[in-house]
């Protein structure tokens, strides 16, 4: 009988996608889907509206309210036109950057998007081609503009696509600008209130006067160009996985310096089928495998890939064997701050002034590296609008020098608000570079780090719990969790646990203090005597709960890793095993 009254329910909402509203390759979509016998596209293209959230929309491409498609993407711009025309009323011109990835109807859903917004009197500077995520980032405040999309999903599956908003900073939309986006989206109620006629008056090509700007300041990043120049010739294997990072990367790594840059051809070609990969995602083995190989024949030194939009990426080198070893988003976001502190105090840069950023599930070694330099670290949110929330409060105040997070994501430079692979490509080659110039490889000078600050190890674990039972089975396990928070882990005592939903964080002796944080969030932290850390949080797009555990230890010698490594992951199982996961 429920499946019944649901059926009745899309087709109700489907027949209304059959008016002269929507075009006629729509209308036979949804016909075809109302004609079949079996409804499970019906439903699940109409069982909801896509939403438009704090991230923007993130679907799979097809007709229907649930689906990436230009009535959902048109009605997302239409949103956010009508907001920004009330937000910035006084502006005798409010503009807009508009971007796009390679993924299939990206230029077409950007072309569309920038009509809409031209149709409602915005100024739009639109890309002339795909580019990077931080590209546009860095073009809003480049362009003083009000606001800026970028058409993409990331490193999400070929079906899918996306739609991400920013503001005039740059970053992500945050509080109260998401909200007031949201609640203008979620009244257009019909698509017949979409203005898709543009006005091309109002629509500007952009292109390499932007990336010439772009690439400048990336060059910026660098900071021991002679270190380059002594081993330019470094052999670094590139692969953007068919996407973005094809049309800057190479040039930006060329502008520091580095002339043997090897390709992946096979990989170059811009695709949003991502015909070489299962998943173009960098921080899976698999994605890396083709670069891996190259780097075997070519005897290289380094390898590195690019998700689609070109804002993470996932590197691979020799470890002391000589086998190529994937190195984790932890451990490049530890190399990074490493080598710019490290940097920064030999070049006498260090004032007491600087801060860098790390997410809360990001390893705490980093927080040693900082603690020793006497650099000031600050704890945010996952995702990368909350670090660029902790580089605007404090813009003019205090010097950032580096940012990033476990999700292989990173940023060196504050003319961007968002991760930007483009420079950390160039960052980690130079890194690379400084350690050829020490005698070392990239693998020891990781090895190095963790000789000098204490080893550390960590794994992500997601228990799937499906269906509604799973999504209430996981709502009693975080309420479990909370309300008979662990005394212990691995048999090690809890001394410090953290609810980020209260804000409240409570010691081992019942004390209870307040917890900083721009928002609520449902994560839960458990610090234990021996240095380590778990965090808990319910997955807010998919029927998981995750567990993100930190192990410390001790490595005394280079040597000593493997060691290390081994009784880290019999620490991570015993945590694991107490927590009953």
């Amino acid at each position: 009988m429920e499946n019944q009254e649901l059926i009745k329910q899309v087709t109700e909402k489907a027949e209304k996608w059959l008016s002269p509203a929507y075009d006629a390759e729509t209308q036979a979509e949804v016909k075809k889907m109302l004609e079949n016998e079996d409804k499970t596209e019906l439903i699940e293209s109409f069982y909801k509206d896509l939403e438009f959230g704090t991230g923007g929309l993130r679907g799979i491409m097809g007709s229907g309210s649930n689906r990436m498609n230009i009535y959902t993407v048109g009605g997302a711009t239409q949103g956010l036109s009508n907001y920004l025309n009330k937000n910035f009323k006084e502006l005798k011109q409010i503009s807009v950057v508009v971007g796009h990835d390679c993924r299939n109807n990206s230029r077409k859903f950007a072309e569309i998007s920038a009509n809409i917004f031209s149709a409602n009197g915005i100024k739009v500077y639109l890309f002339e081609a795909l580019r990077p995520t931080p590209e546009i980032s860095f073009a809003i405040r480049h362009l003083g503009c009000q606001s800026g999309i970028v058409i993409t999903a990331s490193h999400n599956p070929k079906e899918y696509n996306g739609y991400k908003a920013y503001w005039d900073d740059g970053a992500q939309v945050l509080a109260p600008h998401d909200t007031g986006i949201i609640e203008e989206v979620e009244r257009i109620s019909s698509a017949a209130e979409i203005k898709f006629e543009g006005n091309p008056d109002l629509i500007e090509i952009i292109g390499e006067n932007i990336d010439s700007a772009f690439l400048e300041m990336v060059k910026t990043v660098s900071i021991a160009p002679d270190v380059i120049k002594r081993h330019h010739d470094m052999k670094i294997v590139y692969t953007p996985i068919h996407g973005t990072g094809i049309t800057l990367i190479p040039r930006a790594l060329k502008s520091w310096g580095f002339t043997n840059v090897i390709d992946v051809p096979e990989q170059n070609v811009i695709s949003g089928d991502f015909p070489t990969v299962k998943s173009p995602n960098p921080e899976e083995p698999a994605a890396l495998s083709m670069a891996i190989d190259k780097a075997k024949e070519m005897d290289a030194d380094l390898v590195m890939a690019s998700d689609p939009d070109a804002d993470r990426v996932g590197i691979s080198c020799k470890n002391d064997k000589g086998e190529w070893v994937l190195i984790n988003g932890n451990q490049t976001c530890m190399m990074y701050l490493y080598y710019i502190l490290t940097q920064y105090r030999a070049l006498g840069k260090i004032t007491g002034n600087e801060f860098c950023v790390k997410t809360i599930v990001t390893t705490e070694l980093i927080k040693k590296i900082a603690d020793k330099n006497n650099i000031e670290m600050l704890d945010c949110y996952t995702g990368f609008k909350w670090i660029a929330r902790e580089i605007r409060l404090n813009e003019g105040k205090k010097k950032y020098i580096g940012g990033g997070e476990e999700s292989y994501g990173f940023l060196a430079e504050d003319f961007v608000r968002d991760k930007d692979a483009v420079s950390a490509c160039c960052l980690i080659a130079e890194i690379a570079a400084w350690a050829k110039d020490n005698g070392k490889t990239l693998y020891q000078l990781l090895q190095d780090i963790y000789v000098e600050y204490g080893f550390s190890k960590e794994k992500g674990i997601s228990v799937v719990k499906k269906g509604k039972s799973g999504a209430e089975e996981i709502k009693q396990m975080m309420t479990n969790f909370r309300n008979n928070p662990p005394k212990e882990m691995a048999g090690s005592k809890i001394v410090l646990w953290k609810d980020f939903q209260t804000l409240k964080q409570t010691d081992a002796a019942g004390h209870v203090t307040d917890l900083v944080m721009p928002d609520t969030s449902n994560v839960l932290q458990y610090f234990t005597e021996d240095g380590s850390k778990v965090s808990v949080r319910p997955s807010g797009t998919e029927p998981k709960i995750k567990f993100y555990v930190e192990v410390q230890g001790e490595m005394g010698c280079r040597n000593c890793y493997a060691g290390a490594d081994a009784a880290a992951d019999e620490k991570i199982q015993a945590v694991l095993k107490s927590l009953g996961v």
